[in-house]
C-alpha cells in the first residue's frame, strides 16, 4: 500500500522499518528531516509536509508527542486534512486525551474524511520482536480496510469502538504498565534492604508469579551498567500518560489512587534529577528514601 507517516521518533522509525519490510511504499515527515536519513537510505520518501505525504497516500499515520502536536500535523495549513483523499484513512497512533482526539476527528468528520486513533501498546524492543499490539477507535468499516497494514506492524490489531475508545484504553493500559513497573522497583529496594544481592532479587523477581513481558525487557535496567543511553521511556515522557491518566480519573469520577502514587515517583525522580533515564529510575528512588543509597 501506498502508506503516509508523520512523526520519525523512535517508535515511528521502527514502525516505518517494519512497513517497509513488509514491501509497502512509504512516504515520510519529521520536523527535523536528520531523524529521517537513515529511513530514506533504506527505501522511505520524504515529503516536504505532512500534507505532501497525505497527498501520495492511501492511508497516513502519525505518532508525535502531545494533542498540541497532533492538532498542528492534522489541522494546520500544510496538515495531513489537506492532502487527504476522500477515500484515505489517517491513523493517529499517539496518546493523548480521548476527548482531544474526539475534537480533531469531528473536523476530519465535517470535511467527509475519516479518522481513527490507534494507539500501539509496546516499546521499541516489542516492535522490533514483532510482538506489538494496536487499538483502534472509529469507523469499523476503515479499519478492517486498514488492518492488513497493522499486521504488519504488530502482531495483534484490536477493534476496540468509537472515537476516543481506543486512546481511553491506551492510558488504562499505561496506568497499569506504570504501576507495575513502579511496585518492581518498591519490592527490589526492600528485599535489598533486607539483604538481599540487587542481582538475585531481580532473578528472582523474573523468575516469579510476578513477572511480565515489561519487567523482562525493563527489569534489568537497574542492574549496575544496564540502564539506556537513550531510554524507552524517559520520567518526563511517561508522567505525560499518568497526567492524561489522572486527568480522566477526574472528568470521569473514577478512582485511580495507585496511578497517583505512580505520578509522585516521577516527581520524586525530577526532583531528584535522575528524569533523563528509563522511568524504571524510580528504583532508585526506592533506595533512596530506604537509606541504602546516596
Amino acid at each position: 500500500m501506498k502508506i503516509g507517516f508523520i512523526g520519525l521518533g523512535a517508535m515511528g522509525v521502527g514502525i516505518v522499518s517494519r512497513l517497509l519490510a513488509a514491501g509497502h511504499s512509504v512516504t515520510g515527515w519529521n520536523r527535523t528531516k536528520p531523524k529521517a536519513e537513515a529511513l530514506i537510505k533504506a527505501g522511505m520518501k520524504w515529503a516536504e509536509s505532512p500534507r505532501e505525504a497525505a497527498s501520495l497516500s492511501e492511508i497516513v499515520f502519525s505518532i508525535v508527542t502531545d494533542s498540541a502536536a497532533v492538532h498542528n500535523v492534522a489541522l494546520g495549513p500544510n496538515g495531513i486534512m489537506a492532502g487527504l483523499s476522500k477515500d484515505g484513512v489517517y491513523l493517529d497512533m499517539s496518546t493523548i486525551a480521548p476527548d482531544a482526539h474526539r475534537e480533531i476527528a469531528a473536523e476530519f468528520k465535517k470535511a467527509g474524511l475519516t479518522m481513527l486513533d490507534a494507539p500501539i501498546s509496546g516499546s521499541t524492543i516489542t516492535l522490533e520482536a514483532g510482538k506489538a499490539s494496536i487499538m483502534v477507535g472509529g469507523d469499523k468499516n476503515a479499519f478492517e480496510r486498514v488492518k492488513p497494514a497493522l499486521l504488519d506492524i504488530g502482531a495483534k490489531a484490536t477493534y476496540i469502538g468509537d472515537n476516543g475508545m481506543a486512546v481511553q484504553m491506551k492510558l488504562a493500559i499505561n496506568l497499569v504498565l506504570m504501576v507495575e513497573v513502579i511496585a518492581f522497583g518498591e519490592g527490589i529496594a526492600l528485599a535489598e534492604k533486607g539483604g538481599v544481592a540487587r542481582e538475585v532479587a531481580v532473578e528472582a523477581m523474573l523468575n516469579s508469579v510476578a513477572a511480565s513481558p515489561v519487567l523482562g525487557y525493563r527489569g534489568p535496567f537497574i542492574l549496575e551498567g544496564k540502564m539506556p543511553e537513550t531510554p524507552l521511556a524517559d520520567v518526563n515522557l511517561q508522567q505525560k500518560d499518568m497526567l492524561l491518566v489522572l486527568e480522566q480519573g477526574r472528568k470521569l469520577g473514577s478512582p485511580v489512587p495507585l496511578a497517583a502514587a505512580a505520578n509522585e515517583m516521577m516527581n520524586a525522580c525530577r526532583g531528584l534529577g535522575i528524569d533523563h533515564h528509563d522511568f524504571v529510575t524510580a528504583h532508585q528512588v526506592y533506595r533512596m528514601l530506604g537509606g541504602i543509597s546516596k
